[in-house]
């Protein structure tokens, strides 16, 4: 019989706090790289998130994603409104912890993964239709993504494995703020007005918070206060510090200058990168993965620019890519004796290839069901807000309210 470990509970709680804590980083984060009309209408979608994915979770969300399974589809509604959701552990999602706990813990996920979007569309999504966005996002994505995966899906009996979210958050994320991009379309700048973020500041807060919770993000997913998560944490810091240095030096090379902002975004890439591989790799692999991902992304957001894509903070090119990246690099570089599993190094092609299945699969799924839900709403009304109300800024033009008076 399962039996409540004290540490173990701690440990979940503590990790669920960290992730809560990253939408807030993000809203810095985000809120310092654009525009400061617009500041404080990037700040709201993320914060926004957090009181309407939390509604959505509680009624009917979490049953759907983690609830008994009906054809590797997707869950029942066994657990709506937290029904049988209740102190005693649930074996399947951790033996050791109340089954609240872990119900707490996914939430956090949840509130995160579509405010990572935000970034995409940023200075040009109606509010009212944000909302909406938000709400059918996460129904027919996020939830179903996240029962693919690691409620008991179609893909989790395949084999496919995603330790903190590469597939689950940062493939779904990154692929549809691709499609959002393709289908919002690109900026009004009025003639001579700066791109630059506004306020750089704001964007290493952002970063220092969404690293400080990533180690709740990747070192709770273990579910327990064990060796996996310890392997976990330390991989996270590693590949974010090596993807940070990596960045830095590209950069300085290209650009001539060593830039603040360059080294904070080649740290997200590789703590986006590390994610899915956290708890199923040795160091010296993060080591390999943080380099990789800053090359990789790096490439991905020159490509961006070359193409004359309108993804104005890059979440295709730093969480699309990096997400996609970790989980095929997952497929490589996993150990048995770590987690259970091996990659390509140590003998086991079919866990790269179903990880590359599995990464074409969802990136297509989400980017499509994307493109559709945006073209669904746009029938009824006008995803994106006047081109007066962009050129004035949308805090004041969608809130009544300015960040700088």
């Amino acid at each position: 019989m399962s039996q409540i470990n004290s540490g173990d509970t701690a440990f979940v709680l503590i990790s669920a706090a960290l992730v809560c804590l990253m939408t807030p980083g993000l809203a810095f984060f985000y809120g310092g790289l654009v525009r400061k009309k617009n500041v404080l209408t990037i700040m709201m979608q993320s914060f926004i998130s957090m009181g309407v994915v939390s509604v959505i979770w509680i009624f009917g969300g979490f049953s759907l994603a983690f609830g008994p399974d009906i054809h590797g589809i997707i869950g029942s509604l066994k657990y709506f409104g937290l029904q049988g959701v209740g102190i005693t552990p649930n074996p399947a999602y951790g033996p050791t912890i109340p089954f609240l706990t872990f119900f707490t813990y996914q939430q956090m996920f949840a509130i995160i993964t579509p405010a990572l979007i935000t970034g995409a569309f940023a200075d040009r999504i109606n509010f009212k239709s944000y909302l909406k966005f938000l709400v059918i996002w996460s129904i027919l994505i996020y939830i179903p993504l996240c029962h693919w995966i690691w409620g008991g899906g179609f893909l989790q009996k395949l084999g496919v494995v995603d330790f903190a979210g590469g597939i689950v958050v940062h493939v779904s994320a990154g692929m549809a703020a691709l499609a959002s991009v393709f289908f919002v379309g690109k900026r009004k700048i009025s003639v001579g007005e700066k791109m630059t973020p506004h306020n750089i500041a704001f964007v290493a807060l952002g970063t220092g918070l969404l690293w400080f919770g990533w180690f709740g993000f990747n070192g709770g997913s273990a579910l327990a206060a064990n060796g996996i998560a310890a392997t976990a944490f330390i991989n996270t810091d590693i590949a974010g510090s090596i993807a940070m240095v990596t960045w830095l030096f590209i950069s300085w090379k290209f650009e001539k200058k060593p830039t603040l902002i360059g080294t904070l975004t080649g740290a997200v890439a590789g703590l986006a990168t590390i994610t899915p591989a956290a708890g199923y790799v040795r160091p010296w692999a993060a080591v390999i993965i943080g380099i990789l991902a800053s090359v990789v992304c790096y490439l991905a957001v020159e490509l961006r620019k070359k193409l004359q894509w309108d993804d104005a903070l890059d979440v295709w090119g730093v969480h699309g890519v990096g997400g996609i990246l970790g989980s095929i690099l997952v497929g490589v570089f996993a150990e048995s004796q770590v987690n259970g599993i091996n990659g390509l190094m140590f003998g086991d092609t079919h866990q790269f290839f179903i990880q590359l299945f599995a990464v074409i699969f969802t990136g297509i799924y989400a980017f499509g069901v994307t493109y559709l839900i945006l073209k669904v709403l746009n029938h009824f009304e006008p995803v994106r807000v006047s081109e007066a109300e962009e050129l004035k800024g949308l805090d004041s033009s969608l809130h009544g309210e300015n960040a700088y008076e």
